[in-house]
């Protein structure tokens, strides 16, 4: 992320009901340009998503009328409060919270397992209950152990919530962050380490999520790396590199060979924009994303 904090703070303040911002007349003018781009129907070969802690500022209710206007299927990154708005415009969320301790405090960790299982134990059933079929859930930080300890430990703690989520058919979804310029210390810094984890635990209940920014950063290799793993992955997010913004000609990945190569693996989930807008129409910058992923 840009920002280390945002998203640290989004952990906490987004799974609660959504704050009422006024943005006055400027976010009519926002709302009704987005209805001016609507354009030809979306290809189809990607279901697209976005994240709700990139354009916290804007009122959930308001991020939905756009999302429609932009023929998104999902907000994302939402709690259960919130859950209830998406449904009233016809959208899902395709990755959920409202379960876990952060990113920092992760199934690495024993000392944090009795609270992290009871967590999700209580929330799964709610997000099967709600039509979603995904949850997200983080590896935590090093602290000093190895990765083959944290790994073991991490592998403990999930199996005992593949029962629930089996049942309930719900996967947990690890994300694949960047320990090298936002998230120092998070050990789920490797695509082939959290393979490796989804190995040990043995349920297709458990998945990851490849963020593109994050995993250019750690490994680049995007595409030949997501044609070798990819029947571990289960969600993925965008984002330019360097620094988190807009996923245009400004940053060094080129989004339309990334999106043909996850649609020729043969995925059906769900792309989510995970960007941090830096122009000022931040909506017409979420348009300008989802056009760009959305390969014929």
């Amino acid at each position: 992320m840009a920002n280390n904090n945002s998203r640290r703070m989004a952990l906490k303040k987004i799974a609660g009901t959504a704050a009422a911002v006024s943005l006055g007349t400027s976010l009519t003018n926002r709302l009704e340009a987005a209805d001016t781009l609507v354009g030809e129907k979306l290809k189809g070969k990607i279901n697209h998503s976005v994240c709700r802690w990139c354009y916290e500022k804007i009122p959930l209710e308001d991020l939905c009328k756009a999302a429609k206007n932009i023929g998104l299927q999902s907000i994302e990154l939402v709690g259960p409060e919130e859950w209830p708005m998406l449904k009233k415009y016809g959208l899902t969320s395709a990755l959920p919270w409202g379960a876990g301790m952060g990113i920092e405090k992760g199934f690495n960790d024993k000392q944090y397992h009795e609270a992290l299982i009871k967590s999700y134990e209580e929330v799964i059933p709610k997000v099967a209950a709600a039509g979603f079929n995904q949850i997200i859930c983080f590896s935590g930080n090093r602290k000093g152990m190895s990765d083959e300890q944290g790994m073991e430990t991490a592998a403990l703690g999930l199996k005992r919530l593949m029962p629930t989520a089996e049942k309930h058919k719900v996967t947990l979804v690890m994300e694949l962050l960047n320990s090298k310029v936002n998230h120092k210390d998070y050990m789920c810094d490797r695509t082939h380490w959290g393979a490796a984890l989804a190995d040990k635990i043995g349920s297709d209940r458990f998945k990851l999520l490849y963020d593109i920014y994050h995993m250019q950063i750690m490994e680049g290799d995007v595409i030949a790396t997501i044609k070798k793993f990819q029947k571990y992955i289960s969600h993925y997010h965008t984002g330019g590199v360097p620094g988190r913004n807009e996923i245009d000609e400004s940053q060094e990945l080129y989004y339309p060979a990334i999106m043909k190569a996850i649609a020729d693996t043969g995925f059906k989930g769900f792309v989510a924009q995970e960007f941090i807008p830096k122009r000022e129409d931040k909506l017409a910058s979420l348009k300008q994303g989802v056009q760009i992923c959305d390969i014929a």
